[in-house]
């Protein structure tokens, strides 16, 4: 593995993961302590149809999905504000015609000349360095609006009324949340993939999450705890030769079962 440093693939990988690992875990807290994983998840199949229309119009594949996620985030936020009693339906009538809208694109394009395998689950190893620059001010991005509105998006997650009653604009701070997980998933799609990123926003949060008192504590534990799963799953990959999205993810998998049975022994 050390050999494998000397290459700037490798090295872009390896900043890559830390930098998603860290954004994983700020986004994916707020998303677990503001019961957002369905959205979520809803948000991450919808971003096939960004996939789609950026390889047909010839756009940054960033560019495509990014723009594409934050009008499935808006939409979501706009019916989880208006249409709560709905929601289910309007997710998996979003989750469904984004994934249709992105296939049938696909198929649509001249050339087909695309591995949409690296879409679905993963390809760190192939990060450049313009991927890199969106991941960082993304990360600057988010690290900017925690810092600044942290006791207003602490009020939001837990407890939305009391958040409302001191004057804290509710709707703004919910569709900011959203509109940054989607930002996240399209950039955590890179590392893991479209299919199993919401594993990423879930596993090293919920260990967190239990060894953790406040939020901040959650945030940075879980971004520490997502970039060792990182770290882990590239080793494996590179060695034994396997996708680096599924080897990240089965090493969360494991230490979340492991940690489970800590617990239950305790």
């Amino acid at each position: 593995m050390i050999e494998a440093l000397s290459y700037e693939f490798m090295q872009n990988a390896l900043i890559a993961g830390i930098i998603v690992s860290f954004i994983s875990g700020i986004i994916g807290s707020l998303i677990v302590v503001n019961r957002m994983v369905f959205l979520a998840g809803g948000i991450a199949h919808a971003a096939y149809g960004g996939i789609g229309i950026a390889l047909f119009s010839g756009i940054p594949i960033f560019l495509g999905t990014s723009i594409f996620a934050v009008i499935a985030a808006l939409f979501m936020a706009f019916v989880t504000i208006k249409q709560r009693e709905n929601i289910d339906t309007f997710i998996g009538l979003i989750w469904a015609v984004g994934m249709a809208i992105g296939i049938i694109l696909v198929d649509l394009t001249p050339g087909y000349n695309v591995d949409l395998m690296s879409y679905l689950f993963g390809s760190i190893l192939a990060v450049n360095s313009e991927d890199l620059y969106f991941m960082s001010v993304l990360f600057v991005v988010i690290l900017f609006v925690i810092i600044f509105w942290y006791r207003d998006i602490l009020a939001v997650s837990y407890d939305s009324e009391y958040a409302a009653l001191r004057g804290t604009n509710v709707k703004f701070f919910y569709t900011l949340i959203l509109v940054l997980s989607a930002l996240t998933v399209v950039i955590a799609i890179k590392v893991v993939g479209l299919i199993l990123v919401i594993a990423l926003l879930t596993i090293p949060i919920y260990i967190a999450q239990n060894i953790s008192s406040t939020l901040y504590k959650m945030m940075f534990l879980s971004g520490i705890i997502a970039a060792v799963f990182t770290l882990v799953g590239l080793w494996l990959s590179y060695t034994f030769n396997l996708t680096s999205g599924a080897s990240i993810i089965l090493v969360a998998a494991v230490s979340l079962l492991l940690f489970m049975a800590v617990i239950k022994l305790k």
